[in-house]
C-alpha cells in the first residue's frame, strides 16, 4: 500500500504544509514587503502641509512709493519685509527676491512655484483709496502668477501660504491706513475695504501644455521609464539564468531545465547588462511609441525624451541586475524597495520634495526616479532647457550608472576569486555526467524502437524494391 502522503509519484500538499518554513517564510517576506510599502507611501504624503519647508517663491517688489505728510513713504517695501519676517512664511517658504525679469526666468525654468508680484503703483493705490493723495490710482493689487508646470500640489501649497499671508498683511496695511486718513480727516474712496484694502489675484504664469494629463504627464512617463528598467532587468536576468541552466522555463504545463554551464558570476553579470543594454531603449521606445505616437500625449523634443528616458533605464537596469548579482532571489525585493517604492514616496511627482518629511527629502538627494522626473519635466514642460533640471537629472542618472558598475563588477569579482561559484565545479561536473547519462539512456530505447522499425519495413518490402546491388530482403 502507498504512503498517504504521496498522490501517483510526488508528495501531497497537506505533507508540505506541515513545514511552517515552507509558508511562513513568504508570509514574513510579504508582510515586511507590505510594512514598507505603506511606511514609504502613507509617510510620504500624510500631512504635506504640515511637513512644508523651503517651497521657492519668487518676491518680486516693483513699487516706487509714494509721499505722506510730506514724507516719503514705501508700503511695497513694508509689505515685501513683513512677508519675510512672518514667521509662518519664513518656516514655510523659500523667498527669494529678486526683480520681474529674474522672477519670470525661474518660473520659466521651473524652479519657483509662484511669484508675488508688488506693481509700481501700489503704494500710490494705497494713497489714493483712502483719500490721502489727490492723484488717481487703480485699485490697490498684489498679483500671485503660479507655475503649474512645476507641480499642481506645489502651486496649491504655495499659495495656501501666501495668500492668508497677504491677507494678514493688508489688515494691517488698512489699519495703519484707516487710522492716518482719521487723523486728516479724508474719506476713503467709495468701494474700498478699508479693512482690507488690498486684492490679491491668482493666475496661471503658463499653462499646463494640453494632452499632459493637466501636468502630471512627466510623473507617469518617468515612472514608465523606470519600470521599463526594472522590469527589463527582472526579466533579462531570468531569461538569460535559464538559457545558462541556473533557471527553469516553465510555461503552462511544460517544465524545461537546461544543462547548467561553467561561467563566472563577472560574465554571466557581464552577459545581463550587455542584453539589458540592448533591451531597454526598445522598451522605451515603444513607451513613447504608444504614448506619444498612438495616444495623443503632448511630447516636444520626442529624440532628446527617448535618450534620456533610455539612458535612466539603462541605470536602473543595471542597478537591479547588480542587486540580482550580489543577493540572489532577495535582490528582486531590495530592487522593489529602492527602484519603485522609496522611489515613488521620495520622487516629489505628486508632493513636492520640500513638502515631504526629512528621511523622504534625504532619499530624494539619490533616488533615481526623482533625477529622471526632473529630466522628464524638463522636457516636457521647459523646452529641454539644461537649467530645469536636465543636467541635474543627466548627471546624477550618469553617477547612479557608475556606481552600480563599480558595484557589481567589485562584488562578482570577489565573489569569483573567493570560489563562490553558483554551483561548485565537482556539482557541475555531477550534473552534466549525470545528464548525459540520462540523455543517452533516454535515446537508446528511442535507437531500438527505430532500428526495430526499419527492420519490420525490409522484410515487408517486394524484392523488386530492393536495389539490384543489394542481397533481396528476408
Amino acid at each position: 500500500m502507498k504512503s498517504p502522503e504521496y498522490e501517483g509519484s510526488g508528495i501531497r500538499a497537506s505533507a508540505l504544509l506541515r513545514v511552517r518554513s515552507l509558508w511562513l517564510a513568504p508570509i514574513v517576506l510579504t508582510a515586511i514587503l507590505m510594512f514598507f510599502m505603506t511606511l514609504f507611501y502613507i509617510g510620504a504624503i500624510v500631512n504635506p502641509a504640515g511637513h512644508l519647508s523651503g517651497l521657492p517663491v519668487a518676491l518680486v517688489n516693483e513699487d516706487r512709493g509714494g509721499t505722506l505728510h510730506g514724507s516719503q513713504v514705501d508700503f511695497g517695501a513694508e509689505v515685501a519685509s513683513d512677508l519675510r519676517h512672518s514667521s509662518g512664511v519664513r518656516s514655510r517658504l523659500s523667498l527669494d527676491e529678486v526683480s520681474y525679469a529674474q522672477a519670470e526666468a525661474q518660473m520659466n525654468s521651473g524652479n519657483a512655484y509662484a511669484a508675488i508680484v508688488i506693481p509700481p503703483g501700489f503704494t500710490a493705490s494705497l494713497l489714493s483709496a483712502y483719500g490721502l493723495s489727490s492723484a488717481s490710482a487703480g485699485t490697490p493689487v498684489i498679483r500671485l502668477p503660479t507655475n503649474p508646470r512645476a507641480g499642481s500640489m506645489g502651486v496649491q501649497l504655495a499659495t495656501g501660504v501666501a495668500q492668508p499671508a497677504l491677507q494678514h498683511v493688508s489688515s494691517a496695511v488698512g489699519s495703519k491706513l484707516s487710522s492716518e486718513a482719521a487723523k486728516l480727516g479724508t474719506t476713503p474712496r467709495s468701494g474700498v475695504d478699508t479693512a482690507s484694502p488690498i486684492t490679491v489675484t491668482t493666475s496661471d504664469f503658463r499653462s499646463v501644455p494640453p494632452d499632459s494629463a493637466l501636468g502630471l504627464s512627466a510623473f507617469y512617463i518617468s515612472l514608465l521609464a523606470l519600470m521599463c528598467g526594472f522590469l527589463g532587468a527582472v526579466l533579462v536576468n531570468s531569461s538569460i539564468d535559464a538559457a545558462l541552466g541556473y533557471g527553469t522555463t516553465e510555461i503552462g504545463p511544460r517544465w524545461r531545465q537546461r544543462m547548467p554551464v561553467a561561467i563566472s558570476r563577472w560574465q554571466t553579470l557581464l552577459t545581463k547588462w550587455s542584453v539589458a543594454l540592448v533591451a531597454v531603449p526598445i522598451l522605451t521606445g515603444i513607451l513613447l511609441l504608444v504614448a506619444a505616437g498612438l495616444l495623443g500625449m503632448n511630447a516636444p523634443h520626442v529624440g532628446e525624451l527617448w535618450l534620456f528616458m533610455s539612458f535612466a533605464g539603462i541605470a536602473i537596469a543595471a542597478g537591479t541586475l547588480t542587486l540580482f548579482a550580489a543577493f540572489g532571489s532577495l535582490g528582486q525585493l531590495l530592487a522593489m524597495l529602492v527602484f519603485v517604492y522609496l522611489a515613488l514616496a521620495s520622487s516629489g511627482g505628486t508632493v513636492p520634495v520640500q513638502a515631504l518629511p526629512a528621511f523622504f527629502r534625504f532619499a530624494a538627494s539619490f533616488e533615481p526616479l526623482r533625477q529622471v522626473l526632473g529630466g522628464v519635466r524638463a522636457i516636457l514642460y521647459f523646452n529641454a532647457q539644461a537649467d530645469a533640471g536636465l543636467t541635474r537629472g543627466v548627471v546624477l542618472t550618469a553617477v547612479g550608472l557608475v556606481f552600480w558598475f563599480i558595484a557589481g563588477a567589485a562584488v562578482t569579482r570577489w565573489y569569483d576569486r573567493r570560489g563562490m561559484d553558483r554551483l561548485q565545479p565537482d556539482v557541475l561536473e555531477f550534473v552534466q555526467r549525470s545528464a548525459h547519462a540520462y540523455t543517452a539512456r533516454a535515446q537508446a530505447p528511442a535507437a531500438s524502437r527505430d532500428a526495430g522499425n526499419d527492420a519490420q519495413a525490409k522484410t515487408t518490402l517486394p524484392e523488386t524494391a530492393a536495389p539490384s546491388d543489394q542481397p533481396p530482403a528476408v
